[in-house]
């Protein structure tokens, strides 16, 4: 991890395979989509051990409701980062090849983070079980090694990949990307994956809303989505709804 703190801040200048001339202003795709679900990734772990230090010790029905958060958090953050592993870096690797510095780094930072994350995932059952603080100090650890590797890698990731995906990849692959996201999400918790980006987005995602969801959507989300999420997270916070 020193070594992609040093570089990170790298300038990546995407170059065509012959690499004659830079490419164009002219936009592929959209990536903004990755931002917006880095923020929901950025909010849930920044939070997530003041989640736990508001379990009090035994409540375990309180622990289970926190440990379902942090395995959504866990689940849709791997797959977020396995389907770049297993898509995008080799797209980069093809069409822009003057960032191989940069998606070599990007992998360094995706394995560490695996580390953290295998770490999260065995301490949390224990945890779940107890409510203990003997139990929530690994839990504890693990994630803070989560935020601080997301701390490196999403803004290395933010400056050095994303404008380079919005000149080489098409809006259908980026838009597969969204779709494994959504799909990766677990069973039955759609509406509180939905409401963590929509709550990490500037100004609480009134205007996300507005802009990403059609008029269907925003009336479910309204009438049955929002309800739900503020319900999850009175419980997550342990007051009333």
């Amino acid at each position: 991890m020193g070594a992609a703190g040093k570089t990170q801040n790298m300038p990546a200048t995407a170059l065509p395979p012959s690499g004659e001339s830079p490419l164009t202003d002219l936009k592929t795709c959209d990536a903004r989509g990755m931002l917006e679900v880095h923020r929901a990734f950025r909010k849930g772990f920044d939070e997530a051990i003041g989640l736990i230090d508001g379990v009090s010790s035994g409540d375990t029905a309180h622990a289970d409701v926190v440990a379902q958060q942090l395995m959504l958090m866990s689940t849709t953050l791997h797959a977020h980062h396995e389907s770049e592993d297993e898509h995008l870096w080799d797209m980069l690797d093809q069409r822009a090849p003057s960032c191989a510095a940069h998606v070599g780094r990007m992998k360094a930072q995706h394995a560490q983070m695996v580390v953290h994350l295998e770490a999260l995932n065995r301490a949390l059952p224990a945890w779940r079980a107890s409510a203990s603080a003997t139990d929530a100090a690994p839990l504890r650890a693990a994630l803070q090694g989560v935020s601080e590797s997301l701390a490196t890698h999403l803004p290395d990731e933010e400056a050095n990949i994303v404008p380079v995906i919005e000149q080489v990849v098409t809006k259908k692959e980026i838009d597969w990307f969204a779709e494994h996201g959504r799909n990766s999400t677990p069973k039955g918790q759609g509406w509180y994956m939905l409401g963590a980006i929509i709550s990490a987005q500037p100004g609480g995602g009134r205007d996300w809303v507005k802009q990403n969801l059609p008029a269907p959507g925003r009336l479910a989300w309204r009438l049955v989505g929002a309800p739900r999420y503020a319900k999850y997270r009175a419980a997550l916070e342990g007051r009333s709804s």
